[in-house]
Parts: structure tokens; C-alpha cells; sequence
């Protein structure tokens, strides 16, 4: 049986054909930009020090390019920190999480012994958002966590169809925590972040991983947004030194890499497209549209398991992700990265010659 809190494939072990192509992690097919290798080369001798605790230069470089107060930043060792550190510090007793969703939230409630709750988003919907239902089910919960966009679906959501559920937390002081870790990935991201309501509401917490969209995840690197009230109790649970001195430089020097991140949604939406377009051929395969880096997959139709497709994969060197271990997902399901054009290639030739 499948861990439940299992994620991607593992490309430390031994691959069949030397090494692995991996799928199963969404990460920037671009790769590491040159600005931020210089950046790495260029402090590597600085390790012998203490990093920055209070990483002022990052955070100075965060509020530029987000446009949002600095005493509203508060950094993590990855995004995953921060869900953890806010459980550990706030424990509300009750979660409402729409499922199928990112395990890490789950994981880190239960760490913290809050009680989770779910909401079902049907796949015969799109895994779309039923707001009425939504705060219906949110009534009975102190806390709701939404992934925009959602991991493994792909689905986004404006700020226009979300402004009523942040309405609705507010009133009734319920936290609303929003993950937009995937955000950068999205042309539309000005339409769909609510980084900038924070400094008004003071139980909204914005989450923003940066190892995703800079391909940084072996450095871990992430950054949450909320009212500096919140961002002051959050820091007094930390450790103070919870973010490298490599991570911190890496991140200064990703920011300012315009053309990069340009070429990097320019990419995401041909390749993506490109995807979309050759699953269509594939028999008994189905993709959902997605918003973000990856796709999410029903193979139900090709009468094979989620694992049992993964397996085969795996003989051709290429990792994928088995969401058999998602809640609200049933057996059937895979979730795949976009790359390159001669990775995702690779791949459909390999998903062909399985479906034969």
C-alpha cells in the first residue's frame, strides 16, 4: 500500500536505464537561470557565516517584486515550513480542507492535533469550486486551506470568485490560508492572488513557495504573506535562522531575473498546450485543464491501476505521480510535469507504447 503521505518518485534510486527522467516533481523545466548559479558560485565561500536572521536584503527584494509591505513577509524553509509553523503556533481546533489537495496541509494539521475535515471536489465537475457549499461546509470549521492553484488538479480561481469566501471568513474570524505557490506559473497571477488584502485582514495568510517557479527545491525556499500582527507571532516560533545564506542570496538573485521568468511562462503554456493536445490521442486517457506546471491524468479507461501505470513508466526511466494516496481521488489517477519538448516527448512515446 502506498504511503499516505508519499509524494513524487524517488531519483536516488537505481534507474532502469541509468538515470531518471522525473515527472512526478513540478518543477521549472527551465531549470536553474544563470543569475541565480552566479549567485550560488559567487557566496559559497560566506557559508563559514551565520546567515542573516533577519534576511532584510531578500525580504527588501520580496517586497519589490510583489508589491507588498516587508513587515508582511515572513520567510521559510520552503512553503512546507509555514504551514507547519502556523498550525504549531495558532492550533485551530478544525480544518476545512477541499480535497483532492496537497497532503502537506493534512499532514502539518494533524502534526499539530487539529481535526480535518473534507470537501469533496468532483472530478465529473472539474474539481471546480461550489463556493454556496463551500461556506455551507466552513461553518463547523475554524480554518480553511485552498491551494490556488489547487496541486494535483491545476484549477485557479480569480480573486473576483474568491472575494466572497474571504468576505465570509472575515466575518465570522475564521483563518482563511490561501497557497499560491504555483501562482508564478500563471499570466493571470495579478487576477487571482489576495497577497494584497492582508494588511486589512488579519486572519488571511497567503503562502508562496519560490523552489517551484526558480527550481530552487534542493536549496528550499519559500515566503508567506499576512498582517504584520500575524507575521510577529508567527517569527517568535521559528528558528532564526530557519532560511540558508545560499537560499537567501539564490532568491535576491532569482527575483530580478525578468527575461527568465518570462521565458519560463512562455514555455510552461506552449508545452502545456502541447501536452493537452497529444493526450487527446491517447486511448482512455484523460486530462484535466490545468493552470499550473502539471497535469492531472485519469487513466480509468485504460483498465490499468494508478500503480500498475507508474510501474511501467518506471521501465522506461521516467517517474510520474501515483495519486492513488489523495483523498477524494479514487485509484486511476496520475499527476505529470510539464518539461521540455523532447522530455514530454519522451514520455508520449512511452505512455503509446504502454496503451498499445
Amino acid at each position: 500500500m502506498m504511503d499516505r503521505f508519499a509524494h513524487g518518485g524517488n531519483i536516488y534510486e537505481p534507474s532502469p536505464v541509468g538515470s531518471w527522467l522525473d515527472f512526478s516533481a513540478n518543477i521549472n523545466p527551465c531549470g536553474l537561470s544563470p543569475a541565480v548559479r552566479r549567485a550560488v558560485e559567487m557566496n559559497i565561500d560566506d557559508i563559514v557565516h551565520y546567515p542573516d536572521p533577519n534576511a532584510l536584503a531578500l525580504k527588501r527584494a520580496i517586497s519589490m517584486h510583489y508589491e507588498v509591505p516587508e513587515n508582511t513577509i515572513l520567510l521559510g524553509n520552503g512553503a512546507a515550513e509555514l504551514f507547519y509553523l502556523f498550525f504549531y503556533t495558532y492550533r485551530p481546533r478544525t480544518i476545512l480542507l477541499p480535497i483532492p489537495s496537497f497532503s502537506e496541509y493534512e499532514r502539518a494539521a494533524l502534526a499539530a492535533r487539529c481535526v480535518v475535515r473534507y470537501h469533496r471536489l468532483m472530478p465529473e465537475q472539474n474539481f471546480s469550486l461550489n463556493l454556496k457549499a463551500l461556506i455551507a461546509d466552513l461553518k463547523t470549521a475554524e480554518c480553511l486551506i485552498l491551494g490556488n492553484p489547487n496541486n494535483p488538479t491545476g484549477t485557479s480561481f480569480d480573486r473576483s470568485e474568491l472575494l466572497p469566501l474571504v468576505q465570509f471568513c472575515a466575518a465570522h474570524e475564521k483563518w482563511l490560508i490561501v497557497d499560491e505557490s504555483f501562482l508564478d506559473f500563471c499570466h493571470s497571477r495579478e487576477q487571482k492572488t489576495l497577497r494584497h488584502l492582508v494588511s486589512d485582514d488579519p486572519k488571511l495568510f497567503v503562502i508562496q513557495s519560490m523552489t517551484k517557479f526558480y527550481a530552487l527545491p534542493g536549496l528550499r525556499l519559500g515566503f508567506g504573506i499576512a498582517n504584520p500582527s500575524v507575521c510577529r507571532h508567527l517569527s517568535c516560533g521559528k528558528d532564526v535562522w530557519n532560511v540558508n545564506l545560499l537560499a537567501q542570496k539564490a532568491g535576491i538573485a532569482a527575483l530580478s531575473t525578468r527575461d527568465y521568468q518570462e521565458e519560463s511562462r512562455i514555455l510552461l503554456q506552449n508545452e502545456r498546450d502541447y501536452l493537452l493536445e497529444r493526450i487527446k490521442d491517447l486511448k482512455g486517457v484523460h486530462a484535466y485543464h490545468s493552470n499550473a506546471n502539471f497535469i492531472l491524468l485519469s487513466i480509468q479507461g485504460t483498465k490499468l491501476t494508478s500503480h500498475a501505470f507508474s510501474v511501467k513508466l518506471r521501465e522506461y526511466g521516467i517517474l510520474v505521480r501515483d495519486c492513488s494516496n489523495y483523498p477524494g481521488l479514487a485509484d486511476g489517477f496520475i499527476r505529470i510535469a510539464v518539461r521540455n519538448r523532447k522530455e514530454n516527448e519522451r514520455l508520449l512515446q512511452a505512455m503509446e507504447a504502454i496503451l498499445i
